[in-house]
Parts: C-alpha cells; sequence; structure tokens
C-alpha cells in the first residue's frame, strides 16, 4: 500500500467568489495558467569580469485559461464576460477570486489555487464542424493579479 497516492488531474474544481445569479454552471473541462515564474536580470559589476549579478523581476504570470462546454446567457460567469468584454468601459471592470482545487476521490480538495483580482480578456468558441460529433466549446481567459497555492 502506497503511503501517498498521486492526485489525478482530471477531478478538480472552480469556484469564482462573488457572481451573481449564483449558478451551478461551473463545470469546466480544462483548466491551464496556474503558473508563475521570476524573470531575471543581468547586471554586470565594473570592475569585476568574474561574474554577472542576476537581479530578479516581479512575478511573472500567464493568463488563467478555462474551457467548458457552451452553457445560455444566464450564467453568472457569461453575463460578468459580456459586461466586461462587451459593455465599451461603460461601467468599470469587476474583478473576481476565484479557487481552483484538485481534489481526490471523496471530494476533498488535496491542492489549492487562489487567483486575486480576476478578469475576462478573451472569450472564444471553438470551431463548429458538421463533420465532427463534439461538444461546442468556449474558452474564457482571464488575466488576473495574485496566485497563491494554499495546500
Amino acid at each position: 500500500m502506497a503511503l501517498f497516492d498521486p492526485p489525478v488531474a482530471f477531478h478538480f474544481s472552480v469556484m469564482f467568489m462573488g457572481l451573481f445569479p449564483p449558478v451551478p454552471d461551473m463545470a469546466f473541462q480544462e483548466v491551464s495558467g496556474l503558473e508563475s515564474s521570476i524573470e531575471l536580470e543581468p547586471l554586470v559589476e565594473g570592475g569585476e569580469n568574474r561574474f554577472v549579478h542576476q537581479l530578479p523581476k516581479p512575478a511573472k504570470r500567464p493568463n488563467l485559461q478555462l474551457k467548458r462546454g457552451m452553457t445560455t446567457a444566464a450564467s453568472g460567469l457569461v453575463q460578468w464576460c459580456k459586461s466586461t468584454l462587451e459593455g465599451d468601459f461603460a461601467k468599470a471592470i469587476t474583478p473576481k477570486d476565484i479557487n481552483v482545487s484538485l481534489l481526490n476521490a471523496s471530494r476533498m480538495p488535496v491542492a489549492s489555487w487562489s487567483i486575486g483580482n480576476a478578469f475576462p480578456v478573451k472569450w472564444s468558441v471553438g470551431n463548429f464542424d458538421a463533420m465532427k460529433n463534439e461538444l461546442a466549446i468556449e474558452t474564457i481567459e482571464l488575466a488576473y493579479t495574485t496566485l497563491k497555492r494554499n495546500m
């Protein structure tokens, strides 16, 4: 018996804080963009030629991408995307906090990430093809400020 069974990547949940109306359509096919990296800036010290200092820049994060089957316009997530991306900045962008959790077989989190101040920057629908028997997939891309792994 193994002391620790590695988690599976297909059992996860995504929760948006403060979306109205609250809707049960938050099932996603794929989540990507949970990544942070620090770029380095080389600094050559005058008179010291043996090495180069590596100075860190602020953390860099890609956009968070969420993929799922298309839902109706009654979805709180769809309404938030529409008001942000189709509103022509008539109203201020309202960022949301998001929690992504990797779940075990009992639906308990084994790892989770908190994403702060996220807002939609791209919303796309996959290709329509009469020769394929596939769901219509929408992709929502979100920019965000902070990413913290909680567990």
